[in-house]
């Protein structure tokens, strides 16, 4: 609709408004949202058009609050990717650092990362991992590379002695040639492993530690 005709209706279309307001006076109270869009009078004229003029006032206070807090959270977000980001970096120069990658996976990581534990979990036999059945990498992850659960699901399998610590985890694929892999990592307190700091960063973390091991 054109400005011209938000500002002047038709006649017979203003008296079916203004008719409906009549029938119906509590409609507008029923419906703030719509106080954002109306245009205030130019002169308050007794206390029906003051407390309507208030109730626009309260709707755009309303909406210019809401919208901050909806700022504030992408900003929060954004300051916790950018933080898990910065320790997955620490972790690959420590990863660059150790003569023994699988120790600084166990070791070293889970405090750069500020969680409890990790585990790098293969479909082999391999020392210092944990061994997963065939088909559990697949099954687990199901064609992602980062899965962030609530609940760990197969914990003593992926988690071992760490499973009891705590319910939230995250999986990452580490790929490349060789036996299907995959990092389990393990936080008593939820925000460590928070899906709104985004997948990006663990999923580079999957790539690195595949480096490092040499997968190709």
């Amino acid at each position: 609709m054109a400005e011209a005709d938000r500002r002047h209706l038709p006649p017979e279309e203003a008296a079916f408004v203004a008719e409906f307001l009549r029938e119906h006076p509590n409609w507008l109270a029923e419906n703030p949202t719509l106080y954002r869009v109306l245009t205030p009078p130019e002169r308050v004229h007794g206390e029906a058009l003051a407390d309507h003029m208030a109730a626009m006032v309260r709707a755009e206070r309303a909406h210019a609050a809401a919208m901050t807090e909806r700022a504030d959270g992408v900003l929060a977000a954004g300051r916790a990717a950018a933080s898990l980001a910065g320790r997955v970096q620490e972790v690959v120069l420590a990863l660059l650092r150790a003569a023994d990658p699988l120790d600084c996976i166990s070791h070293e990581m889970p405090g750069i990362l500020g969680i409890d534990a990790v585990h790098l979990c293969i479909e082999a036999a391999y020392p210092g991992t944990q061994r997963l059945p065939p088909g559990t990498v697949a099954r687990l992850l199901g064609g992602r590379q980062v899965l962030f659960r609530a609940a760990a699901v197969d914990a003593r399998l992926l988690h071992a002695e760490a499973a009891g610590l705590a319910d939230h985890d995250a999986l990452t694929l580490v790929p490349g040639e060789g036996p299907p892999a995959l990092l389990a990592l393990l936080a008593r307190d939820p925000a460590a492993l928070d899906p709104a700091q985004g997948s990006g960063a663990l999923g580079f973390l999957g790539r690195a530690v595949a480096a490092a091991l040499g997968r190709g």
